[in-house]
């Protein structure tokens, strides 16, 4: 048995290899015909343009991963039953299972090999990629969310301002508000904030602090003040793809700072984290439910197992997009967001396997 699992498990390992070196150089080419223009107007230098796609290569494979591997097992394992060799194997007394064993052993070094690529190769990549983009591909878009920005700096204070130009370190209408024990103990406000990076300060223009006493209130005015606050300019308007560029231990302490200072992107770097686990959970699902779909002996042949291959993927991806998007746009919990299509297809594909048995 030892042969069939090697010959199933090579099959399988470099039919996921071809896949990838197929694809990734026509995803580059497709991209870089629809970019070309931009990267030439701007003058890129060409060093930046080659880590671009370097970056891309990677941040691309990582998307398309669980696909790639879903067409990959429906390719082979339908030549395989076209060939007659899955009844051949049958036929000799091996059962379904056991026949499946070498698919879950390529799986689960797939798996692997995706976590690694989840929690130290992708947020690098995703990091270059990004910056990349917003820089020279996406002029006029903003990489920040950088309008009415209202954030809980620590436990006793909070700020905002209405507006802050994240270029210049410059922020408008900035209010500080300071509380011991749930009371408001002094308010501080200005026209306009500035961070001076020389010596690490905060500029504020038309400064006014009021102090809130048993019996009176205190106010300061001041028409310039230089002074240091606990907070950094990262800290008022983090990149909408921080999560992103984060490896694990960071974006987790990330996440919960973000949630305690009530940034409305929590669900958005929720989805991040909690996919970098779901991702390898995928690759089993997908790789049962191909060998499922594909084992069969069909008329139309291999084309039909690709047709149907194709079509179940898009509903993989159409429903991980769908409760993407619910996470980052409303209270829908980025867990279940995350987990659904897991779930759902996981039992498909334990429908689907049953009656492969069968």
């Amino acid at each position: 048995m030892k042969i069939l699992d090697w010959y199933i498990l090579k099959r399988y390992l470099l039919t996921f290899t071809m896949m990838l070196l197929l694809f990734i150089p026509i995803g580059i080419t497709v991209h870089l015909a629809e970019k070309i223009g931009k990267i030439l107007e701007n003058e890129v230098p060409l060093p930046e343009v080659l880590l671009y796609f370097l970056d891309f290569t990677i941040y691309f494979a990582h998307l398309l991963f669980p696909l790639f591997l879903f067409l990959s097992v429906i390719w082979f394992t339908s030549k395989l039953a076209n060939n007659t060799e899955i009844i051949a194997f049958l036929s000799s007394g091996v059962s379904f299972t056991r026949f499946l064993r070498p698919y879950l052993i390529g799986a689960a070094i797939v798996a692997v090999f995706s976590i690694i690529l989840g929690l130290f190769l992708a947020p690098k990549a995703s990091e270059g990629f990004n910056s990349f983009s917003y820089k020279y591909l996406k002029k006029g878009r903003k990489a920040v969310d950088n309008t009415n920005v209202f954030r809980q700096i620590n436990d006793n204070e909070i700020i905002y301002v209405s507006s802050f130009d994240v270029k210049n370190n410059n922020g408008q209408n900035f209010t500080l508000e300071h509380f011991e024990d749930n009371k408001l103990t002094y308010k501080i406000t200005a026209s306009s904030i500035r961070f001076i990076e020389k010596d690490s300060t905060y500029r504020l223009t038309n400064y006014t602090k009021r102090d809130i006493l048993e019996n009176e209130d205190k106010i300061e005015t001041l028409k310039r003040k230089d002074t240091l606050f606990t907070f950094n300019v990262g800290d008022l308007t983090p990149p909408l793809y921080a999560a992103e560029i984060l490896m694990y231990d960071d974006l987790r302490e990330f996440i919960k700072k973000e949630e305690a200072r009530g940034s409305t992107q929590v669900g958005r770097f929720k989805l991040v984290l909690y996919r970098k686990w779901s991702l390898p959970v995928s690759v089993f699902i997908l790789t049962i439910i191909a060998v499922a779909v594909s084992s069969i002996k069909r008329r139309g042949g291999m084309g039909v197992n690709l047709a149907i291959g194709i079509c179940i993927a898009m509903i993989f991806v159409f429903f991980d997009k769908i409760f993407g998007v619910m996470a980052e746009q409303s209270d829908f919990p980025p867990l279940i967001a995350v987990w659904f299509p897991n779930i759902i297809f996981g039992i498909l594909a334990a429908y689907m396997l049953y009656n492969a048995k069968r």
